[in-house]
């Protein structure tokens, strides 16, 4: 089954919306500017979304969804090792996936807000849902630190201009080797083929 006329117009305006966002940032992105970039009528942006900040929070919803997934599918896991090691490497791989929103993210508050708006329970429940897993029931302060750098750097990192040209599997290898000293989990072995 292939997208309609009207939902690839959507997914062309979304995408454009986040290229947009990351050149000149939420505040300094017109609706205006979204149409001439998809050569469409502003009108044509208003049949899809009736304000910015519906666009905004439309550009994030992935994310956010992909989060509340992946904290869903971590709390479910019956060992708390297996919580940390799926919500470790899901959260890299969500940065990864999602690393012009992350970057976003990071540094304009347009588009925290639009997280904040989408996000069931807000960003500070979520970032709560994180760092329980990750520091474990009853944590000391260094385990909430540990939790804390390890996912605030992951996500300053993998969304960093400076490590934009790394490949996603090269970024990927590096976040998981970092996240898994911060939080004193075992180094995961590769097996070596057999010749």
């Amino acid at each position: 089954m292939t997208a309609g006329p009207a939902e690839d117009t959507r997914t062309r305006l979304l995408q454009t919306a986040l290229r947009l966002f990351t050149e000149h940032g939420v505040e300094g992105t017109s609706l205006q500017m979204i149409a001439d970039a998809l050569g469409i009528t502003k009108a044509a942006v208003y049949y899809h979304f009736k304000t910015k900040a519906e666009i905004t929070e439309a550009v994030a919803e992935p994310g956010v969804r992909d989060l509340d997934e992946l904290v869903r599918r971590a709390a479910a896991q019956k060992r708390r090792g297996a919580q940390v090691d799926l919500l470790l490497e899901g959260f890299v791989d969500l940065v990864i996936r999602h690393r012009t929103l992350v970057a976003l993210f990071s540094s304009d508050p347009g588009i925290a807000r639009a997280i904040e708006k989408s996000a069931h329970g807000g960003m500070e429940g979520f970032g709560q849902a994180l760092l329980g897993i990750l520091s474990g029931p009853d944590p000391d302060t260094t385990a909430r630190v540990n939790a804390l750098v390890t996912l605030t750097g992951i996500a300053m990192a993998g969304g960093s201009p400076d490590l934009a040209g790394l490949g996603d599997d090269e970024l990927r290898t590096e976040l998981l080797d970092v996240g898994r000293r911060l939080l004193g989990r075992p180094r995961r072995r590769i097996p070596v083929p057999t010749l």
